[in-house]
């Protein structure tokens, strides 16, 4: 075994050329990493500042006036091409947008869906994506309550551009989101990760190489009520999509102000995803996924935690990961394979575009 390497001073290594320089849109500002960060940072949160887009979860936490919570959230899915193993945009939109409201330990209810159709798209496409979309909400028990359709100019929106929005309920002493995560805390996995970039990569014809590789996009609503009635201390989850496993912990590092560190060899990668990451240069953590989850659970409860998820269809090849450690907080730390320690940082920009 290797003896561990001091941590490197990280101190603007994330990104060397300040953010807010950046006077024009780049792709990299819709990456999920650094540079949205930054974007919504500058754009966004002093405008429409309020305690609950503050606290920077996937979704917001309201309490209307007969004491109910509420989990919202919305998401816009631009993904390239339409249909992929495995998915489509319309799947894509609907598995989305419930995931983000039950990582908030919500039941979710109701959608909405805002379509952008460029002008020439097939009718028949169109049905096929709404088709997927019942099927979709069907499997996660949702309703879509409402809707709104654009049209706009051939050449401006790749076929179609889809937006939903979703409402959740949250049960009574339910309290879960990136800002709990507390020293102790074990982190589970629900399984491999990468899958979906790398099916989209698949079915854009850029990988060089045929693969049976598809998305992992799937409602995961079931598996975190399951999650919740296993453990009362669970205390926070989330779906790592864009920007990957890596962004995520990096995001409940910074919200829970702790140290995630994670072990290489307990992290599942399919062989198809190490081989067109090894080939392309990317790292598995950084790959977009669309039916994982991470879970902070008290560690005595863990392994309980972990036999649930393994008994569920989204969750059988779950694995324990990690764990959080008070110091160096704010950080993301990797045993690798080899006994050293390395640091997982946030991507500043694109590196897989188009992918969700």
């Amino acid at each position: 075994m290797m003896a561990e390497q001091p941590l490197p001073d990280l101190e603007g290594s994330v990104c060397p050329v300040p953010l807010k320089h950046v006077e024009q849109v780049v792709m990299g500002h819709g990456s999920g990493g650094n540079m949205t960060h930054e974007l919504v940072k500058r754009a966004f949160l002093g405008p429409f500042d309020n305690p609950a887009l503050r606290l920077g979860n996937d979704a917001a936490i309201v309490d209307p006036e007969n004491g109910a919570q509420l989990a919202i959230s919305t998401d816009s899915h631009v993904v390239w091409p339409l249909f992929f193993p495995g998915g489509d945009i319309g799947r894509l939109a609907v598995c989305g947008t419930v995931n983000d409201i039950a990582m908030m330990g919500a039941e979710p209810r109701y959608l909405t869906a805002g379509f952008i159709l460029e002008e020439g798209l097939e009718i028949s496409l169109l049905e096929k994506v709404i088709r997927s979309m019942q099927l979709a909400a069907e499997e996660a028990g949702v309703h879509i309550v409402a809707g709104d359709t654009k049209v706009v100019q051939r050449g401006k929106a790749d076929g179609m551009y889809i937006n939903t929005s979703g409402v959740g309920l949250i049960e009574a002493g339910v309290h879960i989101g990136g800002q709990h995560a507390l020293p102790g805390d074990k982190i589970i996995l629900s399984g491999p990760i990468g899958d979906h970039g790398i099916a989209v990569l698949a079915a854009r014809g850029e990988l060089g190489f045929d693969t049976t590789l598809v998305s992992d996009v799937a409602p995961l609503n079931r598996l975190v009520r399951a999650i919740l009635q296993a453990s009362p201390n669970i205390h926070a989850m989330r779906d790592p999509t864009r920007g990957g496993l890596a962004t995520t912990l990096n995001e409940i590092a910074r919200q829970s102000n702790a140290n995630i560190t994670i072990y290489e060899n307990t992290i599942p990668v399919r062989p198809a995803v190490s081989a067109a990451c090894e080939m392309l240069g990317f790292d598995p953590l950084y790959v977009a996924n669309e039916g994982k989850l991470v879970v902070f659970v008290a560690a005595p409860d863990a392994e309980r935690v972990l036999a649930v998820m393994r008994a569920s269809e989204y969750g059988s090849l779950a694995e324990i990961i990690g764990e959080v450690t008070s110091s160096p907080s704010s950080r993301v730390l990797m045993r690798t394979a080899l006994g050293s320690t390395r640091v997982v940082d946030t991507l500043t920009g694109e590196m897989l575009p188009r992918i969700c």
